[in-house]
């Protein structure tokens, strides 16, 4: 299977080149890789370009954006120039963070996921950070959700749900709609990525209730906001970002802000999620 993988940059200088030289040493290699190296104040661009003039399936974009570092948004736009510079042959893609170090059969084990059902939509492994001198799985997230520093899309699956949107929630509603259109989505906990840098490390204050907001755009309603916000609050071990999380989505809900999916699939969301609940629940 070819695979393409789209890596969003912004001075990146201390931890691309690990990124990259992991990537040059998987065992099934990718047909093509694209940095978007997005406004960059650092020497990321050299050091791109130190892989470029020795990989010819690596390539680099320059993006010019906004400075401010806000989730979902500004990575997304990143991604999407590097998109636009590859064409569409290819059997599934990847947007991968740089600041990730994959285990070289990384991507030889996520084929094998693609190719054993052809209704797998999406396939990932599991971000570890680093703890006193350990490695320790990122612990963030349900097992069964795909972080969004690693995705991998089939390219059937990554049209129907068209695409990434450019908004904080994007890495949440990719597997949402993946699930509405009866695509499967996958974990595989034996694949250990090294995550170099703490999730939401470079988030402006301007960031903090965004999480809430993207709640509301999810179609979630304000109850199961209410519960998904105090466990992520509490995963993090900030029990007040819960506070921050539901005033962002009384604002998202006040200023009428367009959700990130139609009615029918907010409904199916709200459904699938109460599911979710009573399954841990009982």
């Amino acid at each position: 299977m070819k695979y393409y993988i789209v890596i969003p940059s912004h001075n990146e200088e201390s931890l691309i080149s690990l990124t990259l030289q992991s990537l040059v040493e998987q065992t099934v290699l990718p047909t093509k890789i694209v940095v978007v190296n997005d406004n960059s104040t650092d020497n990321t661009e050299e050091i791109v370009n130190s892989f470029v003039s020795k990989y010819s399936f690596i390539s680099l974009v320059n993006k010019t954006s906004d400075a401010i570092h806000l989730p979902g948004s500004k990575v997304i736009q990143a991604f999407q120039k590097g998109l636009e510079t590859l064409d569409e042959n290819y059997d599934f893609i990847v947007k991968a963070d740089a600041d990730l170090i994959f285990p070289n059969n990384y991507f030889e084990t996520i084929i094998k996921h693609f190719k054993s059902n052809e209704r797998i939509g999406m396939a990932g492994g599991f971000c570890y950070i680093e703890k006193n001198g350990d490695w320790v799985l990122e612990n963030l997230t349900d097992k069964d959700h795909i972080r969004g520093a690693l995705k991998a899309y089939r390219k059937e699956t990554f049209k129907q749900i068209g695409g990434l949107k450019p908004e904080m929630g994007w890495d949440t509603v990719d597997e949402l709609l993946c699930k509405f259109y009866n695509w499967k989505v996958v974990t595989d906990e034996s694949l250990h990525v090294k995550h170099l840098k703490t999730t939401g490390a470079n988030y402006n204050k301007t960031a903090r209730y965004k999480q809430g907001e993207a709640f509301y755009s999810l179609g979630y309603g304000f109850w199961i906001t209410a519960i998904a916000s105090l466990k992520l609050a509490m995963l993090k071990k900030k029990p007040f970002l819960f506070i921050d999380y539901i005033k962002g989505f009384w604002k998202a809900k006040s200023s009428k802000k367009p959700l990130l999916v139609t009615e029918e699939q907010a409904k199916f969301i709200r459904n699938y999620r109460l599911q979710k609940m009573k399954e841990k629940l009982f």
